[in-house]
Protein backbone atom coordinates (compact mmCIF):
# COMPACT_ATOMS: atom_id res chain seq x y z
CA UNK A 1 0.00 0.00 0.00
CA UNK A 2 1.56 3.64 -0.75
CA UNK A 3 0.70 6.40 1.88
CA UNK A 4 -1.71 8.65 0.78
CA UNK A 5 -3.50 11.18 3.92
CA UNK A 6 -6.87 11.02 2.36
CA UNK A 7 -6.93 7.19 1.82
CA UNK A 8 -8.01 6.56 5.44
CA UNK A 9 -11.33 8.63 4.96
CA UNK A 10 -11.81 8.53 1.50
CA UNK A 11 -12.42 4.34 2.04
CA UNK A 12 -14.61 4.66 4.59
CA UNK A 13 -18.03 7.07 3.06
CA UNK A 14 -20.02 5.04 6.16
CA UNK A 15 -17.58 5.72 8.68
CA UNK A 16 -20.51 6.76 11.14
CA UNK A 17 -22.11 3.61 11.06
CA UNK A 18 -18.96 1.57 11.32
CA UNK A 19 -19.53 0.21 14.99
CA UNK A 20 -17.39 -2.49 14.57
CA UNK A 21 -14.26 0.08 13.65
CA UNK A 22 -15.61 3.37 16.66
CA UNK A 23 -14.63 3.53 20.07
CA UNK A 24 -17.82 4.60 21.41
CA UNK A 25 -15.81 7.00 24.25
CA UNK A 26 -16.87 10.48 23.10
CA UNK A 27 -18.75 11.20 26.15
CA UNK A 28 -15.64 10.31 28.32
CA UNK A 29 -12.79 11.75 25.88
CA UNK A 30 -14.86 14.87 25.86
CA UNK A 31 -15.26 15.51 29.48
CA UNK A 32 -11.30 14.67 29.85
CA UNK A 33 -10.36 17.16 27.11
CA UNK A 34 -12.94 19.63 28.37
CA UNK A 35 -11.49 20.13 32.15
CA UNK A 36 -7.26 20.47 30.60
CA UNK A 37 -8.65 23.60 28.71
CA UNK A 38 -12.26 24.94 30.10
CA UNK A 39 -13.39 27.26 27.79
CA UNK A 40 -10.09 27.69 25.59
CA UNK A 41 -9.25 26.32 21.97
CA UNK A 42 -9.06 23.18 21.18
CA UNK A 43 -6.71 21.50 17.53
CA UNK A 44 -7.69 17.75 16.53
CA UNK A 45 -5.37 15.96 14.64
CA UNK A 46 -7.38 14.22 12.37
CA UNK A 47 -10.98 15.08 13.02
CA UNK A 48 -12.40 13.22 10.93
CA UNK A 49 -16.29 13.56 11.42
CA UNK A 50 -15.85 14.88 14.48
CA UNK A 51 -16.91 12.38 16.51
CA UNK A 52 -15.35 13.78 19.58
CA UNK A 53 -14.73 17.50 18.35
CA UNK A 54 -18.29 18.21 18.52
CA UNK A 55 -19.14 16.98 21.62
CA UNK A 56 -15.95 18.70 22.88
CA UNK A 57 -17.19 21.62 21.51
CA UNK A 58 -20.68 21.49 23.34
CA UNK A 59 -19.02 21.76 26.55
CA UNK A 60 -17.47 24.96 25.61
CA UNK A 61 -14.77 24.78 23.75
CA UNK A 62 -13.57 26.48 19.95
CA UNK A 63 -12.40 23.48 18.17
CA UNK A 64 -10.76 23.24 14.90
CA UNK A 65 -9.33 19.93 13.20
CA UNK A 66 -6.83 18.82 11.00
CA UNK A 67 -8.12 16.31 8.48
CA UNK A 68 -6.75 14.96 5.33
CA UNK A 69 -9.87 13.31 3.44
CA UNK A 70 -12.55 15.96 1.66
CA UNK A 71 -15.26 13.03 2.48
CA UNK A 72 -14.35 12.89 5.82
CA UNK A 73 -14.47 16.93 6.25
CA UNK A 74 -17.87 16.83 4.20
CA UNK A 75 -19.27 14.57 6.81
CA UNK A 76 -18.34 16.92 10.24
CA UNK A 77 -19.83 19.88 8.11
CA UNK A 78 -23.16 17.90 7.60
CA UNK A 79 -22.91 17.14 11.64
CA UNK A 80 -22.17 21.06 13.07
CA UNK A 81 -24.78 22.48 14.09
CA UNK A 82 -24.37 25.41 16.71
CA UNK A 83 -20.92 23.88 17.59
CA UNK A 84 -17.85 25.99 17.58
CA UNK A 85 -16.01 23.69 14.80
CA UNK A 86 -14.54 24.65 11.44
CA UNK A 87 -11.82 22.00 9.71
CA UNK A 88 -8.95 22.80 7.87
CA UNK A 89 -7.97 19.65 4.99
CA UNK A 90 -3.91 18.68 5.03
CA UNK A 91 -1.53 16.47 6.17
CA UNK A 92 -1.58 16.41 10.09
CA UNK A 93 1.64 16.04 10.23
CA UNK A 94 2.19 19.35 9.17
CA UNK A 95 -0.42 20.79 11.38
CA UNK A 96 -1.33 23.34 8.71
CA UNK A 97 -3.09 26.07 10.93
CA UNK A 98 -1.30 29.53 12.13
CA UNK A 99 -3.06 30.18 15.46
CA UNK A 100 -2.46 28.65 18.97
CA UNK A 101 -4.02 26.80 21.11
CA UNK A 102 -4.23 25.46 24.69
CA UNK A 103 -4.61 22.21 24.06
CA UNK A 104 -4.01 19.88 21.19
CA UNK A 105 -5.29 16.47 21.04
CA UNK A 106 -5.02 12.93 18.78
CA UNK A 107 -7.25 10.28 19.37
CA UNK A 108 -8.46 6.43 18.60
CA UNK A 109 -4.51 5.79 17.47
CA UNK A 110 -5.03 8.18 14.70
CA UNK A 111 -1.62 8.89 15.34
CA UNK A 112 -0.21 5.90 14.13
CA UNK A 113 -1.42 6.63 10.46
CA UNK A 114 1.67 8.82 10.24
CA UNK A 115 4.01 6.28 8.02
CA UNK A 116 7.15 7.08 9.41
CA UNK A 117 9.30 8.07 12.02
CA UNK A 118 10.22 10.60 10.31
CA UNK A 119 6.52 12.33 10.19
CA UNK A 120 5.83 11.05 13.47
CA UNK A 121 8.06 13.36 14.54
CA UNK A 122 7.76 16.31 12.46
CA UNK A 123 4.05 16.04 13.36
CA UNK A 124 4.81 16.76 17.41
CA UNK A 125 7.79 19.36 16.81
CA UNK A 126 4.45 21.28 14.89
CA UNK A 127 2.27 20.85 17.42
CA UNK A 128 4.07 22.03 20.15
CA UNK A 129 4.85 25.27 17.84
CA UNK A 130 1.16 25.62 17.85
CA UNK A 131 0.65 25.23 21.49
CA UNK A 132 0.51 28.73 23.78
CA UNK A 133 2.73 28.29 26.87
CA UNK A 134 1.80 26.11 28.90
CA UNK A 135 -0.13 24.15 26.59
CA UNK A 136 -1.37 20.48 26.21
CA UNK A 137 -0.54 17.95 23.80
CA UNK A 138 -2.92 14.38 24.12
CA UNK A 139 -2.43 11.06 22.70
CA UNK A 140 -4.62 8.28 23.38
CA UNK A 141 -3.39 4.44 21.33
CA UNK A 142 -3.15 1.16 21.99
CA UNK A 143 0.26 -0.47 23.32
CA UNK A 144 1.20 -2.71 20.76
CA UNK A 145 0.86 -5.91 21.02
CA UNK A 146 3.98 -8.41 20.99
CA UNK A 147 2.18 -11.14 20.05
CA UNK A 148 0.59 -9.53 17.55
CA UNK A 149 3.45 -8.25 15.80
CA UNK A 150 6.18 -11.07 16.14
CA UNK A 151 5.68 -12.38 12.78
CA UNK A 152 5.39 -11.17 9.24
CA UNK A 153 2.07 -11.45 9.11
CA UNK A 154 -1.35 -12.42 10.89
CA UNK A 155 -5.17 -12.95 10.49
CA UNK A 156 -7.96 -12.63 13.07
CA UNK A 157 -11.64 -12.35 13.78
CA UNK A 158 -13.50 -9.02 14.51
CA UNK A 159 -16.96 -9.70 14.48
CA UNK A 160 -19.36 -12.92 13.32
CA UNK A 161 -22.81 -12.90 13.18
CA UNK A 162 -25.54 -14.98 11.28
CA UNK A 163 -25.38 -13.38 8.08
CA UNK A 164 -21.80 -11.43 7.87
CA UNK A 165 -18.20 -11.68 9.75
CA UNK A 166 -15.22 -9.44 9.81
CA UNK A 167 -11.92 -10.26 9.50
CA UNK A 168 -8.67 -8.53 9.85
CA UNK A 169 -5.24 -9.31 7.53
CA UNK A 170 -1.73 -7.58 8.55
CA UNK A 171 1.08 -7.80 7.24
CA UNK A 172 4.23 -6.48 9.50
CA UNK A 173 6.96 -4.92 8.44
CA UNK A 174 9.26 -5.12 12.00
CA UNK A 175 12.01 -3.19 10.96
CA UNK A 176 9.89 -0.28 10.29
CA UNK A 177 7.02 -0.74 13.08
CA UNK A 178 4.70 -0.77 9.77
CA UNK A 179 1.82 -2.83 9.55
CA UNK A 180 -0.22 -3.36 6.21
CA UNK A 181 -3.87 -3.93 7.56
CA UNK A 182 -7.07 -5.09 5.21
CA UNK A 183 -10.39 -5.46 7.32
CA UNK A 184 -12.68 -7.14 4.93
CA UNK A 185 -16.71 -7.05 6.10
CA UNK A 186 -18.17 -10.11 4.38
CA UNK A 187 -21.52 -10.28 3.84
CA UNK A 188 -23.99 -12.50 1.43
CA UNK A 189 -24.66 -9.21 -1.04
CA UNK A 190 -20.54 -9.02 -1.36
CA UNK A 191 -17.84 -7.67 0.93
CA UNK A 192 -15.99 -4.62 1.40
CA UNK A 193 -12.53 -3.69 2.20
CA UNK A 194 -10.94 -1.32 4.47
CA UNK A 195 -7.73 -0.80 4.18
CA UNK A 196 -5.09 1.16 6.17
CA UNK A 197 -1.15 1.01 6.09
CA UNK A 198 0.27 3.02 9.97
CA UNK A 199 3.51 2.88 12.24
CA UNK A 200 2.86 1.72 16.14
CA UNK A 201 4.76 3.51 18.27
CA UNK A 202 5.49 2.45 21.84
CA UNK A 203 4.78 4.34 24.87
CA UNK A 204 8.29 5.01 25.45
CA UNK A 205 8.76 5.79 21.98
CA UNK A 206 6.28 8.66 21.77
CA UNK A 207 7.51 10.15 25.45
CA UNK A 208 10.99 10.70 23.29
CA UNK A 209 9.30 12.59 20.29
CA UNK A 210 7.85 14.66 23.00
CA UNK A 211 11.18 15.78 24.66
CA UNK A 212 13.05 16.08 21.35
CA UNK A 213 9.90 18.83 20.64
CA UNK A 214 10.28 20.57 24.20
CA UNK A 215 6.94 18.73 26.04
CA UNK A 216 6.84 17.42 29.40
CA UNK A 217 5.03 14.13 30.06
CA UNK A 218 2.70 15.29 32.85
CA UNK A 219 0.40 12.12 33.06
CA UNK A 220 -0.16 8.57 31.07
CA UNK A 221 -3.05 6.38 32.08
CA UNK A 222 -4.82 3.72 30.91
CA UNK A 223 -8.07 5.25 29.62
CA UNK A 224 -9.96 8.83 29.77
CA UNK A 225 -11.02 7.79 34.05
CA UNK A 226 -7.36 8.25 34.40
CA UNK A 227 -7.01 4.71 35.37
CA UNK A 228 -3.58 3.43 36.62
CA UNK A 229 -1.14 2.71 33.95
CA UNK A 230 0.49 -0.65 34.02
CA UNK A 231 2.39 -3.22 32.24
CA UNK A 232 -0.56 -4.66 31.53
CA UNK A 233 -2.69 -1.40 30.28
CA UNK A 234 -3.48 -2.23 26.21
CA UNK A 235 -4.32 1.25 25.98
CA UNK A 236 -3.50 4.65 26.87
CA UNK A 237 -3.58 8.47 27.17
CA UNK A 238 -0.40 10.48 27.51
CA UNK A 239 -0.45 14.33 28.12
CA UNK A 240 2.08 16.36 27.70
CA UNK A 241 2.89 20.24 28.19
CA UNK A 242 5.02 22.62 26.51
CA UNK A 243 7.37 24.25 29.02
Amino acid sequence: MDYDIAAYGERRPDYDSMDWALRHDEDEASRFLAELAPGGTALELGIGTGRVALPLARRGLKVVGVEGSPSMAAGLERNVGDEDVEVVIGDFADVPVEATFDLVYCISETFFLLPTQDSQIRCVQNTAERLADGGLFVVQAIVPDHDLYCGKQSTGTRQVGEQSAIISARRHDRAEQRVELQSIVLKENGNTFYPMLYRYVWPSELDLMAKLAGLTRVSRSSGWRNEPFTAASGEYVAVYRKN
